[in-house]
């Protein structure tokens, strides 16, 4: 299955969710950018409340496209053991990069809702929502994150990932839906016909959207 786009993939991912739809505990989280698209038409299939979770990686001292962990909006951290022997990173190093990153992540969160309050998770069946997932590092930090609220069930909602990078998010999550779980996978923009970069200001448009499609949820 190849997606047109994120538009496509997300109602064929709401499609497969239909059992949570019109509950009152519901709340669906998307991680901007391209999965702020896919979790909009989540939401409004659903009719659940949208909102936003940020999670950063952890950039290698020097090569900030290069990856040594992750970190989610409370300062929790996975990190990549294998690359910190390697790097040979330090604790003061890695503080200072998480301290950054939380900086940014809460930046862009409170860019994101304006002056919306979050919506609040404790006791919720909380759906996190992305394009798709290559390594899962910082969906992993972001479930780690989530699952400290207190959630009564956490689900991860993809449309595509690797059967490994699943296997490895699947503890962290009381259930994982995925609508293609290919062997052989490269990246996730090959299972799009349409993956061009989304804005900032477009993940705004839809969480401000949101209201209208699920007014009773809002």
């Amino acid at each position: 299955m190849v997606f047109d786009d994120r538009t496509d993939a997300g109602r064929r991912l709401a499609e497969a969710l239909m059992e949570y739809r019109g509950r009152r505990d519901v709340v669906v989280l998307g991680v901007p950018r391209g999965g702020g698209v896919v979790a909009y038409e989540v939401a409004c299939a659903l009719g659940a409340p949208l909102d936003v979770v940020v999670s950063r990686k952890i950039p290698a001292p020097g090569n900030p496209e290069l990856a040594i962990g992750a970190v989610a909006p409370d300062g929790s951290v996975v990190m990549d053991p294998m690359a910190e022997r390697y790097l040979a990173v330090t604790d003061d190093y890695v503080q200072r990069a998480v301290a950054e990153e939380v900086a940014e992540i809460h930046r862009r969160m409170e860019a994101y809702r304006g002056d919306r309050p979050p919506v609040p998770l404790e006791g919720k069946t909380v759906i996190v929502v992305d394009d798709g997932i290559a390594t899962g590092a910082t969906v992993l930090a972001t479930l780690r994150g989530l699952r400290a609220q207190n959630p009564k069930e956490l689900v991860l909602a993809i449309p595509v990932g690797p059967p490994a990078s699943i296997e490895r998010l699947a503890p962290e999550a009381d259930r994982v839906v995925a609508l293609q779980t290919p062997e052989f996978f490269y990246a996730v923009g090959e299972w799009y016909r349409d993956f061009r970069q989304v804005s900032d200001e477009e993940v705004i448009n839809l969480l401000e959207r949101s209201r209208e499609c699920a007014p009773a949820a809002a």
